[in-house]
């Protein structure tokens, strides 16, 4: 299990992207630097940005004739961050918090996310928003309820290849409404 993304639920997400890039060296994906917008069925909307970790294009390049010596590395969690129109879940979640936001939840990427949530329910760590995982093709998702122990919410995500799946971000957004 490692940590696979940091989510962000903010006030402004260009503005605290800007602060990852220049005070953290976090860069905006190639193919997606303007990231992308979620709509739901009330018509408000989230707008998201993925920032990449400064460490995982260096150790890319570093090794690309080598790539299982990735294997030995520990590259930095990417950056997830989502701002939203009046109304939405994320505006509502941020507005909650005085108008700041702040990480809304930490994603570990697992071998098995239904084995994950099948072990958490047995061993009571924690509640999930949803009773089954959420799939897109190459991706499965679960989100657990804020933790008693540590307030945070936990995503378990299960990975064929990098990247979000919009479907999967909308249900997940909407499984914490209220949370």
């Amino acid at each position: 299990m490692r940590i696979d993304h940091v989510a962000y639920r903010v006030k402004d997400r260009h503005k605290t992207a800007k602060f990852f890039i220049e005070a953290m060296g976090y860069s905006l994906p190639k193919d997606l630097p303007e990231g992308f917008e979620i709509e739901f069925e009330d018509g408000s909307k989230a707008q998201c940005l993925v920032l990449e970790p400064p460490e995982k294009i260096r150790i890319e390049q570093r090794f690309l004739t080598v790539p299982w010596v990735l294997n030995n590395y520990h590259v930095p969690p990417e950056i997830f961050i989502s701002d939203g129109s009046s109304g939405s879940i994320v505006k509502d979640w941020v507005e909650a918090r005085n108008g700041v936001g702040g990480i809304h939840h930490i994603a570990y990427q697992v071998d098995s996310v239904e084995n994950i949530m099948e072990e958490w329910r047995d061993k009571g760590y924690a509640e999930f928003t949803t009773d089954e995982p959420l799939t897109c093709p190459g991706l499965t998702q679960a989100f657990t309820k804020p933790s008693e122990l540590t307030g945070i919410i936990y995503e378990f995500i299960e990975r064929e290849a990098q990247g979000f799946c919009q479907t999967n971000v909308k249900d997940l957004m909407v499984s914490t409404r209220g949370l």
